[in-house]
């Protein structure tokens, strides 16, 4: 069920809110979009129409959904950033066998998977919420370093740092993050399709969805469907 609020407004000060059940669909919107442009660039190569372009709006969608929740108030006390980096480590590394024999990584490896840029998304946010110099000191180290080595290198963290700290407080001046951050994605896409993620993020607060989670089910689809992928993709 779908409700449009006739005068509900996204905040402009405080932490951001959306609907559970409307998080969950942007996750689902995310995974549609990921597997169209997979199947379309692994097994069509690329002759599909629209598919490409459409798929430039998971990885933002992804990232979105994964800085709510780790900027979720209470989040940090409740151990929710160490359960997730334990679940993206653990399918991320599932993923990496598939990953590698469809996607002709660099020196049999590089970069690492879309799940390894999320867990590091996840380590720097729970460093920064240390609240410490030390802490955020270790962030930027993780940062430098990391983003050499994940899918969608420093463009992605940037956008996942930004759409987090538009979470923990929706200002306009972070919004203004965000929107630079996306079209920050330029050099990795080649295109600014990676924008069309904005509209959504700022209709998300203003439509409430009714719709069931089921845990764990997104880790466990992205290496099953790489997996899937490997098996019908042309050798």
């Amino acid at each position: 069920m779908i409700r449009i609020s006739e005068n509900g407004t996204a905040k402009t000060a405080g932490p951001l809110h959306i609907d559970n059940g409307t998080l969950e669909a942007l996750k689902w919107l995310a995974l549609v979009l990921m597997t169209g442009d997979h199947v379309n660039k692994y097994v069509f190569a690329e002759t599909l129409p629209g598919l490409f372009e459409l798929g430039r709006l998971a990885m933002p969608l992804f990232m979105f959904v994964l800085a709510y929740n780790l900027a979720r108030p209470g989040a940090f006390q409740a151990g929710v950033h160490r359960r997730m980096a334990v679940r993206l480590a653990t399918f991320g590394t599932l993923a990496t066998l598939p990953y590698i024999a469809i996607t002709g990584v660099l020196g049999g490896w590089w970069p690492l998977n879309m799940l390894f840029t999320m867990l590091l998304l996840t380590v720097m946010c729970w460093l920064i919420d240390h609240g410490t110099r030390l802490h955020s000191l270790l962030a930027v180290v993780a940062f430098s370093l990391g983003g050499s080595l994940v899918e969608y290198w420093w463009p992605g963290l940037l956008l996942g740092l930004a759409c987090w700290g538009y979470c923990k407080q929706a200002s306009r001046f972070r919004l203004t993050l965000v929107i630079v951050a996306t079209a920050a994605l330029w050099p990795v896409n080649h295109n600014y399709w990676a924008m069309a993620f904005l509209p959504i993020l700022l209709v998300a607060p203003r439509v409430h969805l009714t719709w069931l989670r089921y845990r764990n089910l997104f880790y466990l689809y992205y290496p099953a469907h790489l997996a899937a992928l490997w098996a019908f993709a042309d050798p």
